[in-house]
């Protein structure tokens, strides 16, 4: 996680770029008056990638997008590099983002139960790449501005969806929002363009709702943890194949329902990921939002 760069994507915005495995990765810094902080990567990304981006400058306010591990791994060193600055997350997700042990347990290890758990060294990798634990300074909802200075005011989103307590940010002078994951078109992508990881989605009907709430902005530029800067007509697109991700997902759920009502999520999972993706990285986090779909529907997840 050597090589990285920072480059100011829109007034006072500034966008920093590295790359984690085979996917591109992004923390973003808004610096007017005031700076803040968007995500702290993994255990590594401080050191590696965010601390030299900012180059001495302590964050004001450090904003985590949601719990997971490439969002908020890296918690602890920037603590230690910045011990004034205010951390703030959605209150839905601060009971995994202040316990490791429990994010480990309910977020990555609820796939064993049905037999489509991680590879044990994938598994050792997400430990790895968290850090101590640290509190929230801030439990948001939603809504708040953040001052940062004369020429820089920002709106806290709630975008639920890829988790419960997702959140962005909208910066309504240059029609920026920062949404981070809250939307992933037709999957992650590596290096080179391919999609190769699935949009895992807890809460599918809040997925929708966020996708439809940004289209209702009309951002003129969308900036997220891995995918090149959106703009233009471009922005419209990847929300549209965010929301058709979803229906996707659903239209393939009650294909193969209809011909095995009873099949279990292994098997639903093996069935829908060369419909949907196929997808090569983590290919088991497709099933949540298998399981999202089904309990939408009202079906046991067997």
């Amino acid at each position: 996680m050597s090589e990285w760069s920072a480059i100011e994507v829109a007034p006072g915005i500034h966008r920093i770029e590295s790359v984690l495995g085979p996917r591109p990765f992004c923390q973003y810094l808004l610096r007017d008056e005031r700076t803040l902080l968007v995500d702290t990567g993994v255990s590594a990304t401080p050191e590696g990638v965010i601390l030299p981006a900012l180059d001495g400058l302590a964050p004001d306010f450090v904003l985590i997008s949601h719990a997971d591990v490439d969002h908020f791994g890296g918690n602890s060193a920037v603590r230690e590099a910045a011990p004034n600055a205010v951390f703030c997350a959605h209150a839905a997700d601060v009971p995994w983002i202040e316990d490791r042990e429990r994010i480990l347990r309910e977020r990555y290890g609820w796939y064993e139960a049905y037999g489509i758990g991680y590879q044990p060294e994938t598994f050792a990798w997400l430990r790895d790449a968290l850090g101590p634990d640290v509190s929230m300074d801030i439990q948001l909802q939603g809504g708040e501005v953040f001052r940062l200075g004369a020429g820089l005011s920002v709106e806290i989103l709630h975008l639920p969806g890829h988790s419960l307590g997702h959140i962005g940010i909208w910066e309504p002078r240059s029609r920026t929002a920062i949404v981070q994951d809250a939307v992933m078109a037709l999957g992650l992508l590596d290096t080179d363009g391919n999609v190769i990881h699935p949009p895992p989605i807890v809460d599918v009907a809040g997925y929708r709702r966020s996708a439809r709430r940004l289209q209702e902005l009309a951002p003129e530029r969308l900036l997220t943890a891995h995918y090149d800067v959106i703009e233009g007509s471009s922005v419209e697109r990847f929300l549209e194949e965010s929301v058709e991700f979803v229906e996707r997902a659903g239209r393939t759920v009650a294909d193969v329902l209809a011909g095995e009502p009873e099949i279990s999520l292994r098997d639903l999972l093996a069935r829908a990921n060369p419909e949907l993706g196929p997808f090569t990285s983590m290919p088991n986090e497709l099933a949540a939002t298998l399981r999202s779909v089904l309990e939408e529907m009202g079906r046991e997840v067997r």
